[in-house]
């Protein structure tokens, strides 16, 4: 375990970016959440929650909830039923500090229209998934629109 007294200097971790979490009937699972909790999920299978940045206060961003299929290997080699992914500022410039402090580090990078995404693994054997968002986020800006026009 790191020492205590030497804490990062600076932030890593800016906030969840989403929850996806294993399910015997992930269609059920969204139908029974839709019905009684009024989660919406769009097409692809996600749902998102919209928020205010607090600096700067005029940008939004959001978390993803998803429920996965019971054998998914998304969250492989991780044997939970859970993956959190956090929203982070700098993917590799973390990446790079995590693998020095002996964090076991994913080699694979991803990149695509909604950002970086990086995945570590906790001591517990949890996989973590990093996500660098995009500046502009305009697919899922997209996709929102389009659910919200079909009601």
């Amino acid at each position: 375990m790191p020492n205590s007294k030497r804490l990062p200097r600076k932030k890593r971790v800016t906030g969840i970016g989403g929850i996806f979490f294993k399910s015997k009937d992930p269609q059920a699972l969204k139908e029974w959440y839709r019905f009684h909790l009024g989660i919406i999920c769009l097409p692809h299978g996600s749902a998102f929650f919209e928020w205010r940045e607090i600096q700067p206060p005029g940008r939004t961003g959001q978390t993803v909830w998803a429920p996965f299929p019971i054998d998914t290997g998304y969250f492989n080699p991780s044997h939970s039923s859970f993956m959190i992914n956090y929203r982070v500022a700098d993917l590799s410039r973390l990446l790079k500090q995590l693998r020095s402090e002996g964090v076991l580090v994913d080699d694979k990078v991803e990149e695509c229209e909604y950002g970086k995404f990086g995945w570590i693994m906790d001591p517990e054997g949890n996989r973590i998934e990093l996500w660098e968002p995009a500046k502009a986020n305009r697919q899922v800006r997209k996709a929102r629109k389009a659910s919200r026009d079909k009601k």
